[in-house]
């Protein structure tokens, strides 16, 4: 498996949201060597609520332990503000780091916070966050376990305070800088100024959120080192999910959707539980 720091050096890596170990296994069986684990999807899908702040640090690690168990992709773990002050964080960069984060990203919002791509968002003082990224770089075992430090700013005081705060952390020791909600190439061309070269940035795509749409490779050309699809793989699957209870409620039965879904033994199949059996009889008298 191909690190994070050698994707980043060699391409662009592009990290996929996920929110529980299947969707991270599927991602894994279609290529993807590493996996974003979205605080906004695991809300979505443990909670059945909106990204705004309501998940705690042991569900989020409750999530990634169950990811390292059943796969061995790289995962960047979405940390929101590190759940307190600089205390917390360095609890939550030990425990995360733990269950297998090869990453962990810190955000600048006060509290309460909430997707970047929500209106309504407070931010700490940039000194605080400075303090909580130096909390997480000193509390981290490993330097191979990469801090990010993401700032809102753009949404909250403007371009101007985001790229200060963007310094600042850089400056902190962030292994990469993640400015949030951008909102056109102006944008990219005033971080790509202050930032490019100095330290590897972050990218985040949101269907439907502040900041256009670009693809990786377009998004390489631009100067970015790692982009993140969060909550692409969310919306797919509620959309389909709104089809199919539709048409279930609707017609009574499964057939009008079977060429949509998995059969009994291609579900097995994907979750590898032959081998998993297989392996189980080597252990029986």
């Amino acid at each position: 498996m191909t690190s994070i720091q050698e994707q980043m050096r060699t391409d662009l890596c592009l990290a996929p949201g996920v929110y529980d170990a299947l969707s991270a296994r599927m991602a894994q069986q279609a290529g993807f060597e590493t996996v974003y684990l979205s605080g906004a999807s695991v809300a979505y899908t443990r909670l059945g609520g909106p990204d705004i702040g309501l998940l705690g640090l042991t569900e989020v690690a409750d999530v990634l332990r169950y990811i390292s168990e059943q796969t061995d992709v790289n995962v960047i773990v979405d940390a929101d503000t590190g759940f307190g002050n600089a205390i917390n964080v360095m609890r939550t960069v030990r425990l995360l780091e733990r269950e297998g984060a090869n990453a962990i990203q810190l955000e600048d919002q006060g509290f309460p916070k909430r997707c970047g791509h929500l209106k309504g968002k407070s931010l700490v003082s940039k000194a605080e966050m400075v303090g909580k990224l130096k909390a997480a770089l000193d509390a981290r075992r490993s330097e191979n376990t990469l801090i990010i430090g993401r700032t809102d700013a753009i949404a909250v005081g403007g371009i101007d305070d985001a790229i200060e705060r963007a310094v600042a952390y850089q400056e902190a020791g962030a292994d990469i800088v993640f400015v949030e909600g951008y909102r056109g190439q102006e944008h990219v061309d005033r971080i790509m100024h202050a930032l490019h070269g100095k330290v590897p940035l972050m990218a985040n795509m949101v269907e439907g959120g502040d900041t256009p749409i670009d693809s990786a490779q377009t998004l390489k050309e631009k100067g970015y080192s790692l982009v993140i699809f969060p909550g692409g793989l969310v919306r797919a699957l509620t959309f389909a999910m709104q089809g199919y209870f539709a048409s279930l409620k609707q017609t009574g039965t499964t057939d009008s959707w079977r060429d949509r879904m998995l059969d009994f033994t291609q579900l097995n199949d994907a979750l590898q539980t032959p081998a998993v059996l297989e392996l189980g009889q080597r252990y029986e008298p």
